[in-house]
């Protein structure tokens, strides 16, 4: 991944193979750009991995705008890379999610057709629901779930 101080691939610019904590460490005082030349990647608002955080692929996002589906955040402070297992792991199915060494998600027995999974506004499954079942969801801002999630419970489906 290649961060860029100014929008548009423009000023100061750092190529990252592991995560960073804080991009001040090298000498950057904000993100303007990136291009991810492969992925996943998981940007967060703060330092220390800490705040909003947002999923970026393979790809060009040349303004905050267009790795951020909020409009009240256009900071990126620290990044990590979302590794994906590829090798067996006893307990976890290939293509697991892993952050840091911990896993994503918990394995499931067995794949279902049906996927369906619940998002809260609040810890502890509190708060607003939002229920998501076998489709893609772009945007949490078109279904007026804006502000934050802050748990999930997968029901069904990996």
């Amino acid at each position: 991944i290649t961060i860029y101080e100014l929008e548009n691939f423009q000023g100061k610019r750092c190529e990252l193979t592991e995560e960073l904590p804080n991009i001040t460490e090298k000498e950057m005082e904000k993100v303007g750009s990136i291009q991810v030349e492969s992925g996943p990647w998981l940007g967060f608002e703060r330092q220390a991995y800490a705040g909003e955080q947002f999923v970026l692929e393979k790809g060009d996002y040349p303004r905050w705008d267009s790795w951020s589906n909020s409009h009240s955040s256009d900071s990126l402070m620290s990044l990590r890379p979302l590794q994906i297992v590829s090798r067996a792991v006893p307990g976890w199915p290939l293509g697991t999610a892993r952050l840091g060494g911990q896993p994503l998600i918990r394995p499931f027995p067995q794949d279902s057709a049906d996927h369906k999974i619940h998002l809260f506004e609040n810890v502890g499954y509190t708060g607003r629901k939002m229920e998501i079942v076998d489709d893609d969801v772009p945007s949490l801002w078109a279904h007026g779930f804006q502000d934050r999630v802050a748990s999930v419970k997968a029901l069904n489906g990996t």
